[in-house]
């Protein structure tokens, strides 16, 4: 009987075990734990994601360098190849007083070189007074000038420079897009022809009638450009023609490339975006003022035409400095989107101020038809002033706020109104209280 119990005893026991072992999972048997959840996805490895961050970072520096490569080759697109431009230019070069100096002295040096002035004095001179047709013609070339000068600077003669430099360039069009009948007529030569300031040049003298029937053909004809350089010139056009857009294209594509590969860090790379372009901008200034520094060393002959040398640099460049300052706002309002969208405590305040009216619709697209139409009007830069730029920067200005609203949208989703006119008003009355404080 005590066997039985013993032994009934231990095949209870035996039983119970066997079920408490049956019980137990199978990944404890072979000593493993295995969980009825599914296994998260194995995560990308450390070195890949440098290598993505690498790769990234030599992109914007690529697009970078070209956006320094693009701002020489668009001014030289927009200054060289373009009538209206160069015309305008020529104006502006006119208006000023060491440039308009030394035409002033090019037209009495062509009168002179020319036509014997003295003996054309000594004709209308009495027959006593022929001898001192020497010292008058000596005389009136001095004083010639300044009256040149003023005269250049009068309506009638600047429109005579205006219609020369935009001939002179038109021809000169002609010439590099083929040519045709222009080559054969002018054998390849593109000159500026200033006969017509010359002939009002020489009415200024009081002999204008007697100097301009002696005037040759070839006077006051300046040669842009001569036959034996029309295939560099041609060369030299059809690159530039496309090399600026090519260039600001393989930029652009470039930074959005390096952005879509910041997996993780994007607005960090959108900011290395705007600094690139800081850079292309600052880089463009320096390299101009480096180029204008030896120009001018270089055709200065002497000191007496160096401000006019300079001032002609100057002016001609005024596009490069333009497109270069634009490149460098570009690059700021890249680095402000990124800071605004970053974690900083201000940055944080600000969206949390914007973010009702970011959220309601006609307030959002509303401030931006305002913002577009401001820069439509104003104009500050030259993609701003031309419509497929202009469009471009639209739909990046439009990218921009969407984004912006969908992360305002996630981060304070029941900011109201009223909230933040109270947050204007407090930050209203305390920059009050303090300037009251310091007048005090």
């Amino acid at each position: 009987m005590v066997c039985a119990l013993v032994l009934g005893g231990r095949l209870h026991t035996t039983t119970t075990r066997a079920r408490a072992i049956e019980a137990v999972p199978t990944g404890l048997l072979n000593g493993r734990v295995e969980s009825s959840a599914p296994e998260p996805a194995p995560a990308e490895p450390a070195s890949s994601g440098h290598a993505r961050r690498g790769i990234a970072l030599a992109l914007i520096f690529v697009a970078s360098l070209l956006s320094f490569l693009a701002l020489p080759a668009v001014w030289l697109d927009r200054q060289a190849l373009n009538t209206d431009n160069w015309t305008e230019t020529s104006s502006e070069l006119l208006e000023n007083e060491a440039i308009r100096t030394q035409i002033a002295n090019y037209l009495v040096d062509q009168i002179y070189a020319n036509v014997d002035v003295q003996a054309e004095l000594a004709k209308v001179l009495p027959p006593r007074a022929a001898p001192l047709a020497g010292f008058a013609a000596g005389g009136l070339q001095q004083v010639a000038d300044d009256g040149v000068r003023n005269l250049l600077g009068r309506p009638v003669a600047q429109q005579a420079w205006e219609n020369a430099n935009r001939r002179a360039h038109e021809l000169l069009m002609r010439v590099i897009d083929g040519g045709g009948d222009v080559v054969s007529t002018t054998g390849g030569e593109v000159t500026l022809d200033l006969k017509s300031l010359l002939t009002q040049t020489a009415d200024r003298f009081g002999v204008g009638g007697r100097v301009a029937d002696k005037l040759p053909a070839s006077a006051g004809e300046i040669v842009i450009l001569q036959s034996d350089q029309l295939a560099t010139a041609q060369d030299v056009a059809n690159v530039l023609d496309a090399a600026g857009a090519v260039l600001v294209v393989l930029a652009l594509l470039l930074f959005a490339l390096a952005i879509f590969l910041a997996q993780g860090w994007r607005r960090e790379a959108l900011r290395a975006c705007g600094f690139g372009l800081i850079a292309a901008g600052a880089a463009g200034l320096l390299a101009r003022s480096v180029a204008g520094d030896y120009v001018v060393d270089a055709l200065a002959t002497t000191e007496a035409v160096r401000p006019a040398v300079e001032a002609t640099w100057t002016i001609g460049t005024s596009l490069l400095v333009q497109a270069a300052t634009a490149t460098i706002w570009y690059g700021v309002v890249i680095v402000l989107v990124a800071w605004l969208a970053g974690p900083t405590r201000l940055a944080t305040g600000v969206r949390r101020l914007k973010a009702p009216f970011l959220r309601e619709p006609r307030y959002a697209w509303g401030g931006l038809a305002v913002i577009v139409l401001l820069l439509i009007a104003w104009g500050p830069t030259p993609a701003t002033r031309s419509p497929l730029p202009m469009l471009f920067l639209i739909a990046l200005l439009a990218l921009g706020v969407e984004a912006l609203r969908r992360q305002t949208a996630r981060e304070f989703p029941d900011a109201t109104i009223d909230d933040s006119l109270n947050t204007m008003r407090g930050w209203w009355s305390s920059a009050r209280g303090q300037v009251s404080r310091d007048s005090n």
